[in-house]
């Protein structure tokens, strides 16, 4: 849990640092750096008294200790040139090890005012080295500023929805977890406290099973080498080296990679994935080697492909996907769900819009993979939260519906079934099991038209139809006009008009809040006006959510 005294400090330093960094990836790696360059000294400060030596901060590098930078008789331009010196020479500095070269790598101070860098050094000055959850915690808390990680399509992936999935894999001590796009390592991080908790004979959930014995140095060691992950962007690569370290990692294997166009490390293979792959491509394309199964250029297709691909024989996966993958009509979207339906697909999960809010309103699933138990079932099962504990507007607030809980419970019963069903003639065929959130569809059914569509409302039977009115085209009831894209230029002509969003759109009903604002010219305003008794409907986000 994180206290209030860390968390009033990063505020400070954010603060600080606003007017001169108001871009919040260079206000938290400025954090991260000064915080490292902080903890070296601390280490060398604890060996001394434990009657070592400096090993950070000593020949050509002890004049750039952290007591010489805050000595009272430094002045301001001083302690500027000095630490500005210091953190971009440390990656030349052989006492360091490769970890914190690689933090050090490229780093600079991008302001040359030394009030505001006084200021900010006597914030960090309050922190002090500690391999503690707290310093964890303490970190995960400035990443959360970050929300999108850029222009490469990949958005801060929610806490309880990386445990969540993390809680339906259940990653195992001696098993291999890979994250191919880690970002800042969150997947890996909550897979580590997951196996952790699992061995704490403390922990509220253990108690009543006695067999639960914490692990040995030995496992401990090998468990840290089992978590690996990559991401092409230097700067996440930088904040994940950080992040695993402060929760427990000495050597984390976090490497600069790009998964989809190296071939270096594709004879690699995990027992556990865990993802959130970037959503956008470039324009023109993904340009891939040809080792992948499905021939494609969109990054959310080829990511897929690449973690089904990667698993081992046994292996599980659960991945966040844009709806786009759920029914998109191109080949290779199909040609993917084929191949996820035929060899390791065993559930979907639907997730509300607007759990990526306030960075994004797409609609998104999880798709989770086990190769093993795939080969021996003839069933896909279909979940749906329709809340997650939090509001679905720009602000996230908590509320009290949450069906994670109850999809959790409801696909680990699933699960088990697959397991253990196929050898037990007392339970009842799976697709007579009751769920709530749910349903159960054969493959067969999936593969019918050759489309294996992945909307599990598509396949629900049964629902009552409430109208007594013959079905017709819609087109010769109503005018269809289709909507316009979000112009995000900000300097444009026309006049700026409130604009609504499939976000806007919830079931029966208008959001208003958060509208955006777009510019329009007069002859689009007669266009794209809305009007009383328009009915709007969602071709994107989640598609079919309509509202008068």
């Amino acid at each position: 849990m994180l206290d209030t005294d860390t968390k009033r400090r990063i505020d400070t330093a954010r603060d600080i640092l606003v007017g001169k960094v108001p871009d919040p990836k260079s206000q938290v790696e400025q954090i991260t750096i000064a915080l490292i360059y902080k903890f070296m000294d601390d280490m060398d400060a604890e060996a001394e008294e434990l009657g070592g030596k400096r090993k950070f901060f000593t020949g050509d590098y002890a004049r750039y200790g952290w007591a010489k930078l805050m000595a009272p008789s430094l002045g301001g331009h001083e302690m500027l040139g000095l630490y500005g010196e210091g953190i971009s020479k440390m990656p030349e500095n052989p006492g360091i090890p490769a970890l914190f070269r690689d933090i050090f790598k490229n780093a600079y101070l991008p302001y040359r005012d030394p009030e505001t860098l006084k200021a900010f050094l006597k914030i960090i000055d309050e922190f002090s080295y500690d391999h503690s959850e707290r310093l964890g915690d303490a970190f995960e808390y400035l990443l959360s500023v970050l929300g999108s990680q850029g222009d490469a399509g990949q958005f801060r992936t929610p806490r309880h929805i990386i445990d969540f999935m993390v809680e339906v894999l259940a990653p195992q001590k001696g098993e291999t977890i890979l994250d191919p796009a880690c970002g800042t390592a969150g997947f890996l991080i909550s897979a580590y406290k997951h196996i952790m908790r699992r061995h704490d004979p403390s922990d509220p959930s253990n108690r009543s099973d006695r067999s639960v014995k914490p692990l040995t140095p030995d496992e401990k060691g090998r468990l840290a080498k089992n978590f690996k992950g990559y991401d092409i962007s230097p700067d996440m690569v930088r904040l994940s080296l950080v992040n695993l370290y402060l929760h427990g990692f000495t050597d984390p294997h976090i490497y600069e990679y790009d998964s989809l166009t190296s071939e270096e490390r594709w004879n690699e293979f995990a027992d556990v994935i865990l993802a959130n792959p970037p959503f956008m491509s470039p324009k023109g394309g993904i340009k891939p080697h040809k080792r992948f199964s499905i021939q494609a250029k969109r990054s959310e297709v080829l990511f897929v492909d690449y973690m089904a691909e990667h698993l081992t024989p046994t292996g599980r996966a659960a991945i966040i996907v844009p709806e786009g993958i759920i029914f998109q009509s191109q080949t290779a979207y199909k040609e993917l769900r084929k191949l996820l339906v035929e060899n390791s697909l065993v559930a979907v999960v639907s997730l509300p819009a607007g759990c990526f809010n306030p960075y994004s309103g797409v609609k998104t699933s999880i798709l989770i993979l086990d190769k093993s138990l795939a080969k021996q079932s003839d069933t896909i099962a279909f979940f749906k939260a329709e809340a997650d504990g939090f509001g679905l507007g720009a602000q996230r607030r908590a509320i009290e519906k949450n069906d994670l809980p109850q999809v959790q419970a409801e696909l680990a019963e699933y699960l088990n079934h697959l397991r253990t069903g196929h050898d037990m003639d007392c339970l009842p065929p799976i697709t007579d099991i009751p769920f709530d959130t749910g349903l159960v569809v054969p493959k067969e059914k999936l593969a019918a038209n050759g489309d294996y569509n992945l909307s599990g409302e598509r396949y629900r039977e049964g629902v009552a139809e409430l109208h007594s009115f013959p079905m017709r085209p819609l087109g010769e009831l109503a005018e269809i006009q289709l909507g316009k894209m979000l112009d995000k230029t900000k300097h444009t002509t026309g006049r700026l008009m409130p604009y609504l969003r499939n976000v806007n759109v919830q079931w029966g009903r208008i959001d208003t809040h958060d509208l955006a604002e777009m510019y329009f010219e007069d002859d689009e305003l007669e266009k794209f006006s809305l009007r009383p008794g328009d009915v709007l409907v969602c071709e994107g986000g989640e598609p079919g959510r309509a509202a008068v």
